[in-house]
């Protein structure tokens, strides 16, 4: 039984996310206090949004470690799918957040308050770049890894609306424009909303054990058909164990045991699948396959 090769996390980028971990809780603690005494509910939110990243860094490295353990006899196997469901709660975070800064934006849009233009600038702008920095810690890892896909969006979700921040900024200060307060606020759980509602299917789909999309039953059935020696093919279920691990099992109709390794060959290398498990039957009287 062969597996194929697992996308990992390189143990130094864990270590400097944790680095960013405590670094982002500083910058929250300090946008918040800057952002009550400049009374700027865009400011505010951009902190309440870093603390939610800041969690989600932490989320993200427990579930991490949490994965690579080896399996039991429990968890055969093993503890790979940790780190899908730690990208499902950050994705949970994430649209907490995302709902709390469409209230606030809404109410500080119709009722703005005064607010210090100048002080939101420079505190947004140390917060671009921390979040910035946070954001190309988990870029590289976002493309094979859905826990750090989560992370990655969490930060760049950061990193634009410190952006944004720093537009309402220079709209205050400049020309007293106060609802553009609000207005950025809006914007930012506009973009976490739709972050969040566009990740939620592949996320569900990974911890409902489906198929990936571009892998179809009815297509696998009818090539291991084509098999010389197989009759029928049925009971089949497809899952991923995660982002890049398939899983296979059914059932062959046929008179030979060479049968399996050649159902096992044409399985891995027209539909990449290294982990199945085939059971041989001489004949089709199957009381207990429905598929």
């Amino acid at each position: 039984m062969s597996h194929i090769h697992m996308h990992t996390v390189e143990p130094k980028r864990i270590f400097l996310l944790l680095i960013a971990f405590f670094v982002n809780i500083l910058l929250s603690l300090f946008e918040i206090g800057f952002g009550i005494y400049a009374q700027s509910v865009a400011l505010i939110a951009d902190a309440l949004h870093n603390t939610s990243d800041a969690f989600s860094i932490l989320i993200a490295i427990i579930a991490y470690k949490i994965g690579t353990r080896k399996a039991n006899e429990r968890f055969s196997y093993g503890f790979k799918r940790a780190e899908t469901i730690g990208g499902f709660v950050n994705l949970i975070l994430l649209f907490v957040s995302g709902c709390y800064l469409l209230y606030e934006g809404t109410v500080r849009l119709f009722f703005p308050k005064e607010v210090n233009g100048s002080v939101i600038i420079w505190v947004s702008v140390l917060a671009l770049l921390i979040d910035s920095l946070t954001a190309k810690l988990s870029h590289h890892d976002a493309k094979h890894n859905m826990n750090m896909k989560m992370l990655f969006v969490h930060n760049l979700a950061d990193a634009l609306g410190s952006i944004g921040v720093i537009i309402s900024g220079v709209f205050v200060l400049f020309l007293n424009w106060t609802f553009v307060d609000g207005l950025i606020a809006l914007a930012i759980a506009v973009y976490m909303l739709f972050q969040a509602l566009f990740s939620f299917p592949e996320i569900v789909s990974l911890l409902m054990n489906a198929a990936p999309e571009n892998m179809k039953v009815y297509d696998i059935k009818q090539t291991l058909c084509k098999i010389k020696g197989v009759t029928d093919v049925h009971h089949i279920h497809v899952w991923r164990i995660d982002e890049s691990e398939v899983s296979l099992e059914c059932h062959i109709v046929g008179q030979d045991l060479t049968l399996i390794p050649k159902v096992e060959k044409v399985l891995k290398k027209q539909f990449g699948i290294h982990h199945c498990t085939i059971q041989l039957e001489m004949n089709k009287n199957c009381k207990a396959c429905h598929l």
